[in-house]
């Protein structure tokens, strides 16, 4: 008897332990991998970190839908890592990226012996998920055969390998994105509605960059910061002209193109500064940066005010704050060059060096 119940305290103490180190395992991937993660101030924001505080203590699927480059999978990260399911897996797969043929193999794994060369077992993405999450990333992009197998995966939590005839059971969440409009897709006949209607129990839609531009100055210093790291090229500053160009332009690609846009520059800076200058985006884009939002007037005064900035920056650096011959390049007078420094806060002893 004393020993049977040395052996049950030591169970006991053994579960207690692994729970303490799941609890702070937790808290640490929470920290990684969290709200944190997706930066911003603006209303829509944090908007989005209610949802996904909401959604995450919910075992439910979701779908998540947002347009390229948007951080749709930082969205479902946050989601697994505030779930309970948060010390298991998260495991994504981009859809749109496997052929058709190898996609049953990628998600089920299969038996030995199933095909030429299966000389051994293996196991899929499925079951690496088990207790986890799998993210299905782009998930439009799936043919009619494979919503199939998706369905009866999500009705009813089995699977089979490939080869294998006995079904396995399933225990994951489900997470799928898609930068396309999946209810369209249904109307058209190309996804299946029963599929839609079990991966969209509850919805994200992650807003474009475009809609929160009062975000772009905190992605900026904070990819800035990272690449500086990463380059250990240290940046003091990005002058108030260059920021205004990243928040007029449309950002097409979204966060993704902003970060690429960044890490380009650290690359390439050779000044601690990032003035206007350096940032030299499609003057197409930038032009039109406003004008789907803004009456035409103030989107032309905004375009005006950038280009003005950026070039009495680049012109004053040239000319190290020499005035008279500044006025004599640009073809304007000392007075009206003044006026113009004046109207954007910059002086000529900012460029003396």
């Amino acid at each position: 008897m004393h020993t049977l119940s040395q052996n049950k305290d030591a169970t006991f103490n053994s579960r207690y332990a692994l729970d303490k180190e799941c609890e702070s395992a937790k808290r640490a991937l929470k920290r990684e991998f969290g709200l944190r993660q997706i930066l911003g101030r603006s209303r829509v924001v944090q908007e989005l970190h209610e949802e996904i505080d909401r959604i995450s203590s919910c075992d439910v699927n979701v779908l998540i839908s947002g347009e390229t480059g948007t951080g749709k999978e930082l969205a479902a990260r946050a989601v697994h890592y505030l779930s309970s399911r948060a010390c298991k897996p998260f495991i994504p797969l981009n859809c749109g990226a496997i052929p058709e043929n190898l996609f049953e193999n990628e998600l089920f794994g299969h038996a030995k012996g199933a095909f030429t060369d299966a000389r051994l077992q293996q196991a899929g993405l499925v079951k690496e998920a088990e207790g986890g999450t799998l993210f299905l990333d782009e998930i439009g992009a799936v043919s009619p055969y494979i919503q199939v197998k998706f369905l009866r995966l999500l009705q009813d939590s089995e699977y089979k390998p490939l080869g294998d005839s006995r079904s396995q059971k399933a225990d994951i969440r489900i997470i799928a994105a898609t930068n396309r409009d999946l209810a369209g897709l249904v109307k058209e006949g190309t996804f299946r509605e029963d599929l839609f209607y079990r991966l969209n129990i509850v919805s994200i839609v992650i807003p474009p960059l475009r809609k929160r531009k009062e975000d772009i100055p905190i992605l900026v210093e904070h990819f800035t910061r990272k690449y500086s790291r990463e380059y250990n090229k240290p940046i003091k500053e990005i002058t108030e002209d260059a920021m205004e160009i990243f928040r007029s332009y449309p950002w097409p690609g979204n966060i993704r193109e902003l970060e690429n846009k960044v890490q380009q520059l650290i690359v390439m800076s050779t000044s601690p500064v990032i003035s206007g200058g350096d940032v030299r985006l499609p003057a197409s884009k930038t032009a039109a940066a406003g004008i789907e939002t803004e009456y035409f007037k103030v989107a032309k005064e905004r375009a005006i005010n950038v280009f003005e900035k950026s070039y009495l920056f680049n012109l004053l650096t040239e000319h190290r704050g020499d005035m008279v011959s500044a006025a004599r390049k640009s073809g304007k007078s000392r007075t009206a060059l003044w006026n113009l420094l004046r109207k954007h806060n910059l002086s000529p002893k900012q460029f003396r060096y």
